[in-house]
């Protein structure tokens, strides 16, 4: 795509935004750097998220990033707090971006989802100023928080329901990114405009390189079949299950790394320590992607887990995208797209959430038979160039946000 004669001011409403300095995902880093280097104008509105590189100078600070312009509330948001906690940060963030929202100059106005309560300011814009807007559904909400069981008061389920209603009523755009929330979408409002675009994967950042041997990495552990974790450890990630299927390993040569922090964390450890599976499994705490990339480069393979919910069959979780890029094939527990996707490109195993032993199983697979996973892998890599190269979803985005224009 070239650069344009008449660029497209962009205000984008996220509260997660982060580089590959963080340890989070870098969606936004990644489209808005593309789009303001064919000439368009970026801003966007966060909040120092705890996973991520960014932080908060004074409640309120300005700055720029390769020419994104960022304008840092510090209201974060941490699954470590509780709900209501949670609940008045959000709130908190979207009241304060709604002056951005009828203040500054913009021509379209992009908000994602979640925690919900982001699409606030982009209603003002939308009622108050007339612009257009793009709602980006990143999880169901309030779905996944009502089959959690985060969200029982019977009223604030009403209000989360008639609440996403009203969005999807006023969207000039949803975008979904999976096919599975996709269909979310259109179970509420059958008429809203939807374009899919899932999360990416980063191919030059992930490239399959040579074997590098990260910082931390037991010396012990040369030689063994490496399987990492690299995510969030929330309750919804359910990363038991992974703890769970190690205690039917019969190789002693297969061992794991868990990445990530979150508010199971400690729980997973315990487990860890119950079922005495301390020579088997490591933790290491969240850290920038570039370190990341040394661990998927020594990893044979890598685990994608979610509670065993129908909303969370939905996700399009980021850990997948970026094991693709490394060309390493996926272990994954899910029952909606991804499970599709495995079951037609063979870049993985599909196992059962509820049986442990279907995890040992794809692991023992993996190790034991070189030439499966080398097959594996060639398809992972493939699936990431084909299918979601971050440039090429990038240049799809951006054309549909310009028909808005």
């Amino acid at each position: 795509m070239n650069q344009v004669d008449k660029p497209l001011k962009l205000l984008i409403f996220y509260q997660y935004f982060g580089t590959p300095k963080g340890g989070w995902s870098t969606r936004y880093y990644e489209f808005a750097k593309r789009w303001v280097g064919l000439g368009h104008q970026v801003t966007i509105v966060t909040s120092p998220y705890y996973k991520s590189d960014i932080k908060a100078d004074g409640f309120i600070s300005k700055q720029n990033i390769e020419g994104i312009d960022l304008i840092v509330i510090n209201s974060p948001d941490s699954n470590k707090v509780g709900v209501i906690q949670r609940m008045i940060n959000a709130m908190r963030f979207s009241l304060v971006s709604t002056y951005y929202a009828l203040k500054l100059n913009y021509d379209i106005v992009l908000a994602s989802s979640g925690p919900i309560t982001i699409a606030f300011p982009a209603l003002m814009a939308n009622i108050f100023r007339k612009k257009k807007f793009a709602f980006e559904v990143r999880d169901l909400w309030p779905k996944g928080a009502i089959e959690l069981k985060t969200i029982q008061n019977k009223l604030l389920i009403k209000v989360g329901l008639s609440f996403e209603k009203w969005i999807y009523k006023r969207a000039n755009l949803v975008v979904s990114c999976s096919p599975g929330m996709d269909e979310g979408v259109k179970d509420v409002n059958q008429n809203v405009p939807t374009l899919i675009i899932p999360n990416s994967s980063d191919n030059e950042l992930f490239s399959p390189n040579e074997p590098e041997i990260p910082i931390g990495f037991p010396a012990e552990w040369n030689q063994k079949s490496i399987f990492i974790y690299a995510g969030s450890l929330g309750l919804m990630d359910d990363c038991s299950q992974i703890i769970h299927g190690a205690k039917h390993l019969k190789s002693q040569d297969i061992k794991i790394v868990i990445i990530g922090d979150g508010a199971e964390k400690q729980l997973l450890k315990s487990l860890v320590t119950e079922l005495q599976l301390e020579d088997r499994i490591l933790f290491k705490n969240l850290m920038p992607k570039q370190e990341l990339v040394k661990w998927f480069s020594i990893a044979k393979g890598s685990f994608v887990t979610f509670k065993d919910l129908s909303v969370l069959h939905t996700n399009s979780p980021n850990k997948m995208f970026d094991s693709f890029a490394a060309g390493v094939p996926i272990i994954q527990s899910t029952k909606g797209w991804i499970k599709d996707l495995i079951e037609e490109t063979h870049c993985g195993f599909n196992v059962d959430p509820g049986n442990p032993r279907s995890f040992a199983d794809a692991m023992e697979a993996i190790h034991a038979d070189e030439s499966l996973r080398s097959e594996m892998s060639l398809m992972a890599r493939k699936v990431a160039v084909e299918r979601f190269d971050r440039g090429k979803l990038a240049n799809i985005y951006l054309n549909r946000l310009l028909e808005l224009k």
